[in-house]
């Protein structure tokens, strides 16, 4: 290859990273419109990497929806309401009503339950989160109170967790947790799509236990109402 071919070639690949950074700087959180907690009794936090670049709990938005949350941001973050724990064997659930699928990113963002909420609101709080994408994939991870995963570092497909017809397109996802038998699993729809041995979950550098505060959290740049939080005992 000539040398006139060769610069020509790599002007073109540089280019090509040039125009791509401008679409990827793009997906970072944008405070959301009517920022702040607006649910009597609920309080929040949002991730440490969010606050480490600017954002504040006031980015993202909680409010009432009938006997609803509407939830819309903004940082990632995790909502709960401190009368809202779960101990021994117990199922968490919730559905999720994403109106409009990626209307506030250019690609798919999580929103879910979590369960085992530990030191909630400080810098060392701990939980564990199932969350589903409009995509039809999920993710188990949580916080110990380092970020950790269960499933792996990329969502993972499953045909029980719902898709979107497109971007703009409405999707609901009706997601649980339970903790029993000594297992801690995650449904979407009815279908259960992860399972793990409790001592996988309660472990040095993740859950302290099970029992804790149970909430909802979500992604950055994402918006949904959620519907009939609840916990059942067995």
């Amino acid at each position: 290859m000539s040398r006139t071919r060769i610069t020509a070639f790599v002007s073109s690949v540089l280019a090509l990273g040039f125009v791509a950074a401008p679409a990827h700087a793009q997906d970072a959180s944008r405070a959301a419109e009517n920022g702040g907690i607006h649910v009597s009794g609920w309080m929040g936090k949002i991730d440490a990497r969010e606050a480490e670049n600017g954002m504040t709990l006031e980015n993202a938005s909680l409010v009432s929806a009938g006997d609803g949350l509407h939830v819309t941001t903004g940082p990632a973050v995790a909502y709960w309401n401190e009368s809202n724990t779960a101990s021994g064997d117990y199922t968490v659930t919730a559905t999720f009503h994403e109106a409009e699928y990626m209307s506030l990113n250019s690609h798919p963002h999580p929103y879910g339950l979590f369960i085992g909420g530990s030191g909630m609101g400080t810098d060392s709080q701990s939980y564990l989160y199932c969350a589903a994408y409009g995509s039809g994939a999920f993710i188990v991870r949580g916080f110990g109170p380092e970020a950790f995963q269960m499933n792996g570092r990329r969502p993972e497909a499953h045909d029980a967790v719902n898709q979107a017809a497109g971007q703009g397109e409405p999707v609901i996802q009706e997601i649980s947790m339970s903790v029993h038998g000594g297992m801690v699993e995650c449904a979407i729809n009815g279908t259960t799509v992860a399972s793990y041995p409790v001592g996988d979950v309660v472990a040095d550098g993740r859950l302290q236990s099970t029992d804790g505060i149970y909430g909802v959290r979500f992604g950055h740049n994402t918006e949904a109402v959620v519907t009939g939080l609840s916990v059942q005992s067995h």
